[in-house]
């Protein structure tokens, strides 16, 4: 009788513990789609917000559009291999500051919540993105 028990508890959190894990973070996201929606909300944060336009104004934008999309698929452990330039390369010589370097992740939170992004996921999202940091600050 108390080794069933024992097998049923053991049995029911196990199952807890499998069905509470939610696959990748790209799964979380819910996959290409989901990445797409975020980084379209993203880049109509970027295009209301004086303050970060102006580094984007001789970017092209579908290029930017595809490259980040990559970015993320791959950063969330999605199917993608992001082959593009490297951050160093991209932002040299254009001096971005830590205070618009702080707004573009702000810009990033406020597509993350208008997508409905969960905080947990943003917290993830977030860390895997954050050593970039040095790479893209007063390059």
């Amino acid at each position: 009788m108390i080794k069933t028990l024992f097998t049923f508890v053991f049995t029911v959190m196990l199952v807890g513990c499998v069905s509470s894990n939610n696959g990748t973070l790209y799964q979380q996201l819910n996959g290409k789609q989901g990445i797409e929606k975020l980084v379209e909300s993203f880049i109509n944060q970027i295009g209301h917000d004086e303050q970060i336009l102006a580094y984007f104004k001789q970017s092209n934008v579908a290029h930017f559009r595809q490259g980040f999309i990559t970015h993320l698929c791959s950063v969330t452990d999605g199917p993608c291999e992001y082959k593009g330039d490297n951050m160093v390369d991209i932002h040299t010589g254009m001096n971005i500051s830590k205070k618009d370097f702080n707004r573009v992740v702000e810009l990033l939170i406020n597509a993350m919540d208008e997508q409905q992004i969960p905080q947990t996921v943003q917290n993830k999202i977030l860390s895997r993105l954050a050593p970039l940091r040095p790479e893209v600050i007063d390059i």
